[in-house]
């Protein structure tokens, strides 16, 4: 059998990762003071992100909150976190690193942009372990979202040019 999740578990791996996105762009922006309150805007926009997708949490269903698996010792818990630690905005590596050659606003932002659309790829294929009566339909929602902040970094980057 293959690894599965119930859309609960999917929501609380967004959280996290947004939770990883504030302290990326956190610990960026004192590193970099020539792009800090850029960075600063990213972090508060992943704060409202998580918000988000812990208030579609809560709207969750029983059943999509029923655990996949029988799981005594909580090691599906340990599962998520370091999936979530590695994806999207790795935990291990020191944001100065990443953003190493990336100076600018517009460097910042079309990074941020690239970071939204790997964590749709994230979703998408995490989609695909979540039957569909643990809540697939719901993952959508997250990848909505993801697509939304796209559109809004997108429009941030445009009014910098």
């Amino acid at each position: 059998m293959g690894v599965t999740f119930n859309a609960d578990e999917v929501f609380e791996m967004a959280e996290q990762i947004e939770r990883n996105g504030v302290k990326f762009y956190r610990v960026a922006a004192d590193k970099l003071p020539s792009v800090k309150q850029v960075l600063l805007d990213l972090a508060s926009m992943e704060e409202e992100h998580e918000k988000t997708f812990a208030d579609m949490r809560a709207q969750l269903s029983s059943r999509e909150q029923e655990p996949m698996v029988f799981d005594p010792n909580d090691e599906a818990q340990m599962y998520l976190q370091v999936a979530a630690d590695g994806n999207v905005f790795d935990t291990k590596t020191e944001p100065t690193e990443k953003l190493k050659g990336i100076d600018t606003p517009e460097d910042i932002l079309k990074m941020a942009i690239n970071m939204e659309k790997d964590s749709i790829a994230f979703y998408a294929g995490l989609k695909e372990w979540v039957p569909p009566r643990a809540g697939r339909d719901k993952i959508e929602g997250i990848i909505r979202e993801e697509f939304g902040h796209i559109a809004t970094l997108s429009e941030k980057l445009s009014a910098l040019k």
